[in-house]
């Protein structure tokens, strides 16, 4: 027989037992970001902590040769790239000993071109920035040879620069953090590839190692032309983060030209005071601080176990990024080093897989 007010009990019941339900419910599981996993935007990987971070200051005009608006002002025109001599062929692309100008000085490179039939308007372009080699054992043909070679076997023209005072390219390798001459020799080698009659002035992008990410990060947020980024084992902290938060123990650390006897550590704490005291310098010389005028995507690769750049930098960059409206991807590593050596095949496989996405 129908009876209401049992039903009434027993929907009453139900109630209470799905609100029961809904109170023990565990929080969602946040995605991580796992090398091995097809990657979802997320934020930082669980399991991974959150690093403390030293505040960025607000950027404000201060006019230093390596303030963010000062270089920007400069001119960085490049010129023609001029081959120097051919090389043993790779798989699929030629191989040059190439050159072209920064400043007025003779840079040169390792420049790949993949063989085959050449889009309408020319192939995608890397400027590939190396990390920190002494520039006195730098040779352009050794180190970083498997990375240039994953990616210039995927269909993209690699120019792998020298900077300036490396094996024959002309000037003073003086460093990258209290110098822009580094710099000014990317935003030129972005120039003069974008001038090079087989690649497509349009679809160039950017990879960096270590220092080289610091140069890529910086050139990305002067350069429009710069159109995606990555960025493996960055040293992309702001630069109170690089002042306070930046001990290298890796047992083949080497000094930089910048840090013997001339450190701009040092100099500029001496002449412009602490972050705390002048926010106005620190903010001005970080890019950290101009991130919501990226050129374009960027993505970062970090090991955990890297005991030359800390992997809170990728960490805070990411979230930092983010913060700016900016899109951004984060592989880590666990128990990797500053290399990602034990799992370089798959931080290039994600590697190569954002370039398609974003120039081809």
């Amino acid at each position: 027989m129908f009876c209401p007010h049992g039903m009434r009990r027993l929907a009453l019941v139900c109630l209470l037992f799905l609100s029961a339900c809904a109170q023990a419910a565990p929080a969602p599981i946040v995605a991580t970001t796992e090398p091995t996993h097809t990657f979802t935007p997320s934020p930082i990987p669980s399991g991974t902590p959150i690093p403390t971070e030293t505040p960025i200051p607000t950027a404000t005009p201060f006019q230093h040769p390596m303030s963010i608006e000062t270089l920007r002002q400069g001119s960085y025109p490049g010129s023609d790239i001029l081959i120097e001599k051919e090389l043993e062929r790779g798989a699929n692309y030629r191989r040059y000993y190439a050159s072209y100008l920064s400043e007025g000085l003779k840079i040169y490179g390792l420049l790949t071109i993949p063989e085959g039939e050449m889009p309408a308007d020319g192939w995608p372009a890397i400027v590939f920035n190396h990390g920190y080699i002494p520039p006195d054992i730098y040779k352009t043909t050794e180190r970083y040879i498997a990375y240039v070679d994953k990616i210039a076997r995927s269909g993209y023209i690699v120019f792998r620069i020298d900077y300036r005072g490396h094996d024959q390219s002309e000037g003073e390798a003086t460093g990258a953090y209290g110098s822009s001459g580094y710099l000014a020799d990317v935003l030129n080698a972005v120039a003069s590839i974008r001038q090079f009659p087989e690649a497509d002035p349009e679809r160039i992008g950017m990879w960096g190692h270590s220092m080289g990410g610091f140069l890529t990060l910086r050139a990305m947020v002067i350069s429009k032309d710069i159109k995606v980024g990555v960025i493996w084992a960055g040293v992309v902290g702001s630069y109170p983060d690089l002042v306070y938060n930046w001990r290298r123990t890796g047992a083949a650390v080497t000094p930089s030209p910048s840090s013997q006897g001339r450190g701009w550590r040092t100099a500029w704490l001496t002449q412009y005071g602490t972050p705390e005291e002048n926010p106005a310098f620190w903010g001005a010389v970080s890019a950290n601080s101009y991130l919501a005028d990226l050129s374009g995507p960027i993505q970062l690769h970090h090991g955990s176990a890297d005991e030359d750049v800390p992997v809170a930098f990728s960490q805070s960059l990411y979230e930092q990024v983010r913060t700016a409206g900016k899109y951004a991807e984060l592989y880590t590593y666990p128990g990797d080093n500053h290399n990602i050596s034990a799992s370089f095949d798959s931080a290039m496989i994600q590697t190569i897989a954002f370039y398609d996405a974003y120039l081809k």
